[in-house]
């Protein structure tokens, strides 16, 4: 943030040696009165809309326990009924392919017929490192954060040595997953976007046929 005497604070990004102008975004946005202030992001995109650290965090907390929740029945669904181990643990012949699965999506082909309807290695592969390792561990490393889970379980801030190590994983994994959401969405939009939204939304994919020799039927 940037301002003088005479003109209100402006928000300037700066990424590999360039600044932008990011006022009303990052660094500089109106408040409840319309006056520009310095923040790190606008009232729209925070809860709450006004500066408060302590009910900022209870959003957090909130969120985070909706977050618990829903982990906890996705994977005590996908145990009991097998769906788990069936749909994201890779065959042992997927795992001798995973080099060419790597090329065909660095070249944007990707699987077609009924070939489309399951999960590739590394779709699997990923999503295991993601649910089994990188949400829980995002998770603990929450808890470690918090004072009063601290005084119940004190081993958990001590399995990350110390909070301040603790913070720096929490935030590194928040990266990591926000990552996997843009890639993630990226690749739905590059592989059939309405496709692939209707298959989720409605359990209805279709499938596109190929003949012997390879070409879209």
């Amino acid at each position: 943030m940037t301002a003088t005497e005479t003109e209100p604070p402006r928000g300037v990004t700066t990424a590999f040696g360039q600044s932008f102008d990011t006022t009303g975004v990052l660094g500089a946005s109106k408040d409840a009165d319309g006056e520009i202030i310095g923040r790190g992001f606008p009232s729209w995109a925070t809860l709450p809309s006004y500066q408060s650290l302590a009910e900022g965090r209870s959003w957090h907390f909130f969120f985070a326990w909706l977050f618990v929740l829903n982990g906890l029945v996705y994977l005590g669904y996908g145990v009991a009924s097998g769906q788990l181990r069936k749909r994201l643990v890779p065959s042992g012949d997927q795992l001798r392919h995973i080099g060419a699965s790597v090329i065909e999506h660095l070249r944007f082909r990707f699987p077609k017929g009924e070939e489309a309807t399951r999960y590739n290695v590394l779709q699997k592969l990923t999503y295991l490192v993601v649910v089994l390792g990188l949400l829980p561990l995002q998770l603990l490393a929450g808890l470690a954060l918090s004072p009063g889970f601290n005084a119940a379980a004190p081993w958990v801030i001590d399995l990350f040595g110390g909070r301040q190590s603790a913070r720096t994983i929490h935030f590194v994994l928040a990266n990591l997953l926000v990552l996997f959401v843009l890639i993630h969405v990226a690749m739905v939009v590059l592989s059939g976007f309405w496709n692939n939204v209707r298959g989720m939304l409605t359990g209805w994919f279709r499938i596109e046929r190929t003949n012997p020799s390879g070409d879209q039927a």
